[in-house]
């Protein structure tokens, strides 16, 4: 059984001050820049709100999205264009994945996940795996979410595990429940192949 925080009935606000701490420790502790990797969608934002709350150091972080929908980034299903559009103007470095030939070190990888188990843009069709050779992927889900019907760019499961700890924010009981299986290894989607491989690394699900 993998070693798992879990903090639960936690609002965006509990979220964004855990994040504040992290991430003054981390700048506190290095002279240089720090980077994460952020999710998209329609969890994070209220979260990354109340980030932006905040008096950090803001040009020392490089935020990396952990994917995206390949369209202009000022299209309404762009994740960078929206996280750019909050953090560039406190001084954050907003990354473009399709511009990237390699990835840091991560001080942090958030991770949303979907009721299929997929992470980042790693969905369960495209067969994801740690030993990965690549550090992006340009990937097509199938099925196609109506939602989002785009191709997608994504941090592949190698550069989403070079990092100092995982956090997972899961809202539901569905999801809940093929997190939890994840975590005990009682499938082989995505989520359960990325837990599975993340040796140290410790994890943190807020709930």
């Amino acid at each position: 059984m993998i070693d798992i925080e879990y903090i639960h009935d936690a609002e965006a606000a509990d979220i964004a001050a855990f994040l504040a701490d992290l991430l003054s420790g981390e700048l506190a502790n290095t002279d240089g820049d720090i980077a994460i990797s952020v999710p998209g969608g329609s969890t994070p934002f209220p979260i990354f709100e109340e980030l932006a709350k905040v008096d950090l150091a803001w040009p020392r972080l490089a935020i990396w999205p952990g994917d995206d929908r390949i369209v202009p980034e000022n299209h309404p299903a762009s994740n960078t264009g929206k996280i750019r559009a909050l953090f560039e103007p406190l001084g954050a470095k907003v990354v473009t994945l399709t511009q990237q030939d390699d990835t840091p070190h991560f001080a942090l990888v958030w991770l949303g996940m979907g009721a299929d188990g997929h992470i980042a843009s790693l969905f369960p069709n495209t067969d994801p795996a740690p030993g990965d050779d690549q550090v992006l992927r340009r990937l097509t889900p199938d099925p196609l979410p109506p939602e989002a019907p785009f191709d997608r760019i994504t941090l592949t499961m190698p550069s989403l595990l070079d990092t100092d700890r995982l956090m997972f924010v899961i809202r539901g009981d569905e999801k809940r429940a093929v997190f939890d299986a994840g975590v005990a290894g009682e499938h082989d989607l995505p989520i359960a192949r990325l837990l599975g491989a993340r040796g140290d690394t410790k994890v943190i699900c807020f709930t």
